[in-house]
This record gives structure tokens, sequence and C-alpha cells, in this order.
């Protein structure tokens, strides 16, 4: 255990009615190899025995520190834990997650070499009762690394797991903190901080166990709806490369969500030139005053960008393919939206 030095990494651990797994996250904490932190467990309003377990583990070492938000609310208290942060570098972790031995001291060194304009995270294992569509989020958000390939997919779904995140504490308050708002907290921030031109990385290495169950707030709370992610996306796509100088896309989708979405856009004042889709029934159609057309005729829209907002399986990659065979780059000409 570290002696007087003050904390390097502050880890922002909020947690509400989380007892039955909070001595299970404190514990993975307790044994990093990397020693030199410090815990802010911020009880965000919790009935259960979650304040004695933080007490417990307060009174036995004092890297432990208890806290409560000045208000309510996961954000309040993500907020409240960075401004009692002593640490350069602040860790974030769910109550209900387990963190590998190495986390910390691997997000460190990688944090240390790409410095403090550069959000790190790493590979997650999604543990629990762990559904279908979880393990392909999981697949997914694995598969992305580099810089360039977690930009990429900003705008598919939020391509960082918040407990994985590590970050400099400095970079989050310049960009004014986590914001309160119908929308899923950590996905707006990447959204920001990817704008502002932070970087991201991810350790290629599993470093937490992150546990799926049914009562998890991104899953009862409507700021998680695919609505509220979608709002995001309409209210950022103007920051992304292939938007610079356009204010009008081609939207390869006509279906609800493409609908929907189109409607999202038009309140940040951009406006849908065509949609495309391989439904014969839609195709020759007009949907929200726009033509239909099919994949084909593509090539004569060349120019403006194309906007992929398709929610079947598989459309992803099969959509990515058919463009890149038109020769449309991804990230210059088309952007996966979904």
């Amino acid at each position: 255990m570290p002696g007087s030095q003050p904390p390097e990494i502050s880890v922002a651990l909020p947690f509400r009615d989380a007892g039955a797994w909070l001595g299970g996250a404190l514990e993975s904490l307790r044994s990093q190899t990397f020693e030199n932190f410090e815990v802010l467990m911020v009880d965000d309003g919790s009935s259960d025995d979650g304040a004695s377990i933080a007490a417990s583990f307060d009174s036995q070492d004092r890297r432990f520190r208890p806290a409560s938000p000045p208000s309510p609310g996961i954000t309040a208290a993500l907020n409240h834990a960075i401004a009692l942060a002593r640490g350069r570098w602040i860790a974030r972790l769910d109550a209900d997650d387990v963190c590998h031995p190495r986390r910390l001291e691997a997000q460190l060194a990688l944090a240390r070499s790409l410095g403090s304009g550069t959000v790190v995270s790493c590979l997650v294992r999604c543990t629990g009762g762990v559904a279908e569509g979880w393990r392909l989020y999981e697949e997914w958000v694995n598969s992305l690394v580099r810089h360039e390939e977690i930009a990429r997919a900003m705008f598919v779904e939020s391509p960082v797991p918040h407990p994985s995140a590590f970050f400099a504490r400095e970079t989050v308050l310049e960009a004014g903190g986590y914001s309160e708002g119908p929308f899923p907290e950590d996905y707006e921030l990447w959204l920001r901080l990817w704008s502002r031109g932070v970087r991201f990385r991810k350790v290629p290495e599993v470093l937490l166990d992150w546990r799926e169950r049914p009562d998890r707030l991104s899953r009862t709370s409507g700021r998680y709806s695919t609505e509220a992610f979608f709002s995001l996306k309409a209210r950022y796509i103007h920051r992304a490369p292939l938007m610079e100088g356009h204010r009008r896309v081609v939207l390869w989708g006509a279906g609800p969500w493409g609908r929907k979405f189109t409607d999202l856009l038009a309140r940040e004042g951009i406006s849908v030139e065509a949609f495309v889709d391989v439904n014969p029934k839609r195709i020759g159609g007009v949907v929200r005053g726009r033509p239909v057309i099919p994949p084909a005729r593509l090539p004569d829209m060349r120019g403006i960008p194309v906007l992929v907002c398709v929610r079947s399986r598989g459309a992803r990659e099969e959509i990515s393919s058919a463009l890149a065979r038109m020769n449309f780059e991804e990230g210059s000409d088309f952007l996966l939206c979904t």
C-alpha cells in the first residue's frame, strides 16, 4: 500500500441499491497490482446495505472514501466524484462489475504513453444472464481497439463501455463534465469529447467483467432508450468529417427508424435528399416527401454523404460491403449510424 503520496488514480464508483455486488467490485479494486489509487464510493440514495459495505471498506483501507452527491442521479454522482478526486486520472467502475487485477496498471501505462488527450478503455467480458444481442454487442465493442476504429463506429453504438473508461480528470472538466439530460450520459460525453478532438484507445486485453442484469439502469431508464441514442447521433452528426460543408444527406433505410432519424436530423437543420432501400415495396415510393431509390442509383448521388440507418441484424455488414463495391469509403463517403 502506498504511503502519504497523493493518489495517481481516482476510481469513480457511484452506487445505488447494489449491496449484492458492491463488495465484489470493491474487493477487485483492493486486489489491483497498481496500488496508488483512491476509490470514491458515491452513494446515490441506497436503501439497502450498500452504505454499510462502503463504510466497512473505508474503515479497513483509507484509499476507500465514502461520499454523497449534492443531488440525486447518476450524472450528479459522477460529477461529484470527479470534483472530489485527487488523482490526475479517473477510472470508472460500476458497483456490479469486477476489475481484473491488472486493470489499473495496464490502463495507466497506456494513458501515460498517449497523454491526457486520449480516453483509454479495455476489452470486456459480459457476465450474468447475457442475451444474444448483448453477446453480439460484446463481440462488436471488443473489435474496436485503435482510435480510427472507434471513431468510425462512434455513431453505431457507444463504442466504449462506461465502466471500462479511464481518462484524465482535466480533460473531462475542461469539456464541462457529465451533462444532465434525457440521454445516456456516457455516450453523450464520448461524442462531446470526440467532437473536441479527444482520441480513444483500448488496452487489447480483457480487464473488466461487465455484468448484465435485467434491472440495470441502462435497461430501465428512458434516457437509455433507442430514441435517446438516435437523438444524440442527430445532435452530433454534423461534427463527422464527411459532413463538413454538407446539410443534405442520403439516408439508407426507409423503415421506421430511418423515418424517425430523418425527423431528428431535421431538428438539427439536416435534410434528407433521398432514401435508399432494398425493399421492392418501398422503392419508387415517397417517404417524408423524398424519393426512395434502389442502391444501384447511389453512384448518381455521389458527393452527398450517405448515412446508414437499418437496424436489422446483419444489415450493417451487408450494406457496408455493397457500398464498398460501389467504391464508397466508410468515413469519407458514408457513415454507419446503426
